[in-house]
């Protein structure tokens, strides 16, 4: 027998949770006759309008519905929000706690090349200190990239925020900056954007300058691994905790049990104290007015605004129109137009208020909910959420994917049938929501999480799958 559910009270349309029906897993059943041009409803809020009249019981999607969604709208602040409680008795972190206050989850050394022209070579020394790296020190990744050079204006100037922000980052124990000697983004201007560093744990090389690069490199990290060597784990309270909130490869699951127990997770660590930030602003349109009454003051709410709109209109500068999402995946698994997908996405950022509003290469100011400015695209998102400092990603997925970026990457099934299926992809299975009491789910989802900032490696990690993506915006040279 085919199984449904019904999301909000006032939804005309039920999700398909099994196979084996007519209508597959993930897609919609009207719950009764819709006529044409009506508004379907599913989260208690518009997604669309129907095409043609829609028969109760019938199959909603693509053939006989489509999205509302067109250009800038303006909005009221009409704030409408509770505070998250605090939990007694939460448990420690264990973290390395670094020498500007930040917490790092694992003592990584980064290999970071100013230029793509140097790729290889980071690659290079980061594949050979790994191979004689002492214990307590994770291992040497190398944050390989396209940028650098060729690039005008803005988007030089977020390619070096980028990688200035990782090159902070706290989980990495110790940082080579890895130079060419010729491109735009040199050492020397590199070090204006870097600011303030732990001139101990960051260090530099110029290839062009070196008799034998390899060799000036691999020294250069031998010293670090020894610093790093040193560090050791600490008790933390989770209010030293960032947490990136994505997802990827959605389904008509992802909104019904991944991202609401990644929103609940979400709440939980805010209401501790804690940080988690929410990106992929083209997956916030149809539900961000959802976001706005949630944002703390006037001030977070005008940046909000200015971050909806901004987006639509960098949409509008290439021509192209705001609704041109779902992905042929998203669309297969029942996500029929891109408010039926942001309503599902934006439950990962739980029912918390709002803080603030963060730029692309910002980095986390405040404690609690952060809205980050950023795509979609599951590479360019993760990269600007680490680079925000979350320590690691909550990452839903219902078609699956391998995707990890540097920081542990978790990936959470919308699904049975992915969980099983891929097991060596993902870190936890959603689905269980629908078989047992979520309460108990979340209890578990908890210790996953944990165990995982605590030093369990992700699935990512234990694949080594750990990639950045820099957004781009203009010219190339």
């Amino acid at each position: 027998m085919m199984k449904t559910f019904r999301i909000h009270p006032l939804d005309n349309v039920e999700v398909v949770l099994s196979d084996g029906g007519d209508v597959p897993r993930g897609h919609k059943i009207a719950l009764r006759a819709i006529a044409q041009g009506e508004t379907v409803v599913k989260y208690g809020m518009p997604i669309g309008h129907a095409t043609r009249a829609i028969s109760q019981g019938e199959h909603v999607h693509s053939h006989n519905m489509a999205t509302d969604l067109s250009g800038l709208l303006d909005y009221q602040y009409a704030p409408c929000f509770t505070e998250v409680p605090k939990e007694e008795n939460a448990p420690e972190f264990s973290g390395y706690i670094r020498s500007d206050g930040k917490v790092g989850i694992r003592n990584h050394l980064f290999v970071i090349p100013t230029v793509g022209c140097v790729n290889q070579l980071a690659r290079t020394l980061a594949n050979k200190i790994n191979s004689e790296l002492p214990e307590n020190v994770d291992r040497a990744l190398a944050l390989e990239h396209p940028y650098g050079c060729s690039q005008l204006g803005a988007d030089h100037a977020l390619t070096r925020q980028i990688l200035a922000d990782l090159a902070r980052h706290p989980n990495a124990g110790g940082v080579l900056i890895v130079g060419l000697g010729c491109e735009n983004n040199t050492i020397s201007e590199f070090k204006k954007t870097l600011g303030d560093y732990d001139t101990a744990r960051i260090r530099f090389i110029v290839a062009q300058e070196e008799k034998n690069e390899i060799e000036a490199g691999l020294a250069a990290l031998r010293q670090l691994a020894a610093l790093a060597a040193k560090d050791r784990r600490q008790n933390c309270p989770l209010d030293r905790l960032v947490v990136g909130l994505k997802c990827g490869g959605s389904d008509g699951l992802s909104g019904i049990t991944a991202n609401p127990l990644i929103g609940r997770f979400s709440d939980f660590l805010n209401g501790q104290g804690g940080t988690t930030i929410l990106s992929e602003v083209p997956e916030m349109f149809g539900a961000e007015t959802l976001l706005m009454r949630r944002c703390r003051d006037r001030e977070v709410f005008d940046k909000c605004v200015n971050m909806i709109n901004g987006f639509k209109q960098y949409f509008f500068r290439y021509g192209e129109t705001v609704s041109e999402n779902p992905s042929p995946g998203n669309k297969a698994g029942g996500i029929t137009t891109l408010e039926d997908k942001a309503l599902g996405c934006t439950q990962k950022a739980g029912s918390a208020p709002v803080e603030d509003v963060l730029n692309m290469g910002e980095a986390v100011r405040k404690k609690g909910l952060h809205l980050l400015t950023g795509p979609g695209n599951d590479m360019v998102a993760s990269t600007l959420l680490a680079a925000a400092g979350a320590q690691l990603i909550l990452f839903s997925t219902g078609r699956g994917t391998p995707f990890g970026t540097v920081v542990p990457t978790v990936k959470i099934a919308t699904n049975q049938e992915l969980a099983a299926n891929k097991a060596h992809w993902i870190d936890f299975d959603a689905s269980e929501v629908l078989r047992r009491d979520p309460a108990e789910v979340d209890r578990d989802f908890r210790k996953k999480i944990l165990a995982v900032v605590n030093g369990e490696a992700a699935a990512n990690e234990n694949n080594a799958f750990e990639e950045i993506a820099i957004f781009k915006d203009g010219v190339t040279l």
